[in-house]
């Protein structure tokens, strides 16, 4: 009986997306596609890019330094431009990067009706095209705080809207994700996908983590505490 009643708890799957769902970092990529479209210049946005990439490999990333970097060339060029250099970012460098395994996986949860969210650390301008050309509706990513620009219409500041979703601020974000669905963590069946040792807190906090495509340190860890690791890419 308790078996029963254990089965019937809503189940939820939770992805990051770069190294997980996508065989790349899509910020990075972001960046190095402004340095071609001569947005900003190419040896200092380079040095200071790889830099902050390897901060977060390393855990020591100041997430709010990176965001006000990270959006610099795509708020002096303005809404119109950017949604140009989306489209194309989507076509020329997104798309030949998504893999029938992440989609398969993807549908696999979806078919199953659970509720699908992905929970990323980069921000929404860059992650909002790439969640809908996935198919999830539900993307919990860094949010932009936006205020009217030179034409009226809202742009980003380069400051974090809220809590960003970053190491603890996942954990934060999928609480509040849950609360405005009427769950708790004691009422769903969590699953959580990521490759990253970032994600530490929420993969501790679901009930299924999955080392997805791991980077060795989550590797090594998943494989001490008997968690799954599956390798997509």
């Amino acid at each position: 009986m308790t078996d029963f009643f254990r089965n019937t708890k809503p189940r939820v799957a939770l992805f990051d997306l770069d190294h997980t769902l996508l065989p790349l970092d899509s910020d990075h990529a972001w960046g190095e596609f402004t340095i071609a479209l001569g947005w900003t210049d190419p040896v200092a946005f380079k040095a200071g890019n790889d830099s902050f990439y390897a901060q977060y490999q390393a855990g020591t990333l100041n997430v709010h330094d990176y965001v006000r970097f990270a959006t610099e060339a795509a708020r002096r060029q303005g809404p119109d431009r950017v949604r140009q250099a989306q489209v194309d970012f989507m076509r020329q460098v997104i798309h030949p990067a998504i893999r029938p395994a992440a989609r398969s996986l993807l549908r696999q949860h979806q078919d199953a009706g659970d509720a699908v969210a992905i929970v990323t650390a980069t921000n929404e301008l860059v992650t909002r095209p790439i969640a809908q050309a996935l198919g999830v509706t539900d993307l919990i990513a860094v949010n932009l705080v936006r205020q009217p620009g030179p034409a009226g219409e809202p742009w980003i500041t380069g400051d974090i809207d809220g809590v960003p979703s970053f190491r603890e601020g996942k954990v934060q974000r999928v609480s509040e994700w849950l609360a405005a669905r009427g769950w708790d963590w004691d009422a769903v069946d969590a699953t959580f996908y990521s490759d990253s040792m970032n994600d530490l807190p929420l993969l501790e906090r679901v009930q299924r983590p999955v080392a997805t495509n791991p980077d060795p340190r989550l590797r090594a860890l998943a494989q001490a505490r008997g968690w799954p690791v599956l390798d997509l890419f």
